[in-house]
């Protein structure tokens, strides 16, 4: 067994369930094989130690922090550029996980609190992100840590407290949602989709299509919905559309609820995600049976 400190990367791939059921089996596995062997191939050159692939995701152990979360934020666009592609209408996604910490490597394998963490935090991240712990953050340069948005608390699996994490956003811009997005029509026909979403409160109205994004709603100035209420943190809430599909992100101090029609029990949501579908309502700040809530109508639209 060997002991030592490192940073470990934990990155798979979304979207890959929906991409078996278009494209089948044979496809799939060929495609999903060479997207997370580019991502490991990407890290090693970057600096990394490949440790295992698991599936549709790869494990990487670096020394240098920063080496490892500037290559995990470049592995959208070293896909768009190295793999051919994706049947037309599919949609791939990364989302990362980086941790530094002691672990033990034993028999190809490697052990440690900082790689539970890492995978963690990638299951809690969004297609095209990468989120950091604490201690990752801690190594980074000043320059790319202000770079760096804060999550403040949130509840990790395992995790006897809330912890600290952070988003990467170097590599973000209001143009891209960071999804890769391949034509792919020698292997499969497909079909375009057309989705919106529309969010509605009062006389305002918003339309959010793939592509575009994401919208900020908040209290602040800089929200590209803004609320003005009390309850509403200044940066209250995220609604994009990621690997087909519009997510709902709470980042508020005193969280949201969300209903969907035909449901009596609403989503509680508390610095965490979840998909939007249908149509419904979301209370910002307030639980919904609260008249005075600040409330949104969404109607989230899907047709081939």
């Amino acid at each position: 067994m060997k002991q030592s400190v490192k940073t470990v990367v934990f990155a798979d791939l979304t979207g890959s369930t929906g991409l078996f059921e278009s494209a089948g089996n044979v496809v799939a596995t060929r495609i999903v094989t060479r997207c997370t062997h580019t991502l490991g191939r990407h890290l090693v050159l970057a600096g990394g130690q490949l440790v295992k692939y698991l599936g549709d995701g790869v494990l990487v152990l670096f020394d240098n922090t920063l080496a490892a979360v500037e290559a995990a934020s470049r592995m959208q666009e070293v896909l768009a550029e190295q793999v051919p592609g994706l049947p037309q209408g599919g949609l791939l996604g990364i989302k990362t996980g980086v941790e530094r910490g002691p672990i033990v490597e034993h028999d190809g394998d490697c052990y440690g609190d900082a790689v539970n963490v890492a995978a963690r935090l990638s299951d809690r991240a969004q297609a095209g992100e990468t989120l950091i712990g604490e201690a990752a953050f801690d190594c980074l340069p000043e320059a790319q840590r202000l770079a760096c948005q804060s999550l403040d608390r949130i509840t990790i699996k395992g995790k006897a407290e809330p912890m600290h994490v952070w988003r990467v956003d170097w590599a973000r811009t209001a143009e891209s949602t960071l999804t890769a997005m391949f034509d792919f029509n020698q292997l499969i026909e497909g079909t375009r989709s057309i989705q919106r979403i529309d969010i509605r409160r009062m006389d305002q109205h918003a339309e959010l299509h793939p592509g575009e994004g994401p919208l900020i709603i908040g209290r602040g100035d800089g929200a590209g919905f803004a609320v003005d209420d009390p309850r509403v943190s200044r940066r209250h809430a995220r609604i994009e559309w990621t690997s087909g599909q519009c997510s709902f992100t709470d980042f508020s101090s005193n969280g949201s609820w969300v209903r969907f029609s035909g449901s009596t029990a609403p989503v509680v949501l508390r610095r965490d995600s979840c998909a939007l579908y249908g149509e419904g309502e979301i209370g910002l700040g307030a639980q919904l049976d609260d008249f005075t809530a600040p409330t949104l109508a969404f109607r989230v639209t899907d047709e081939g």
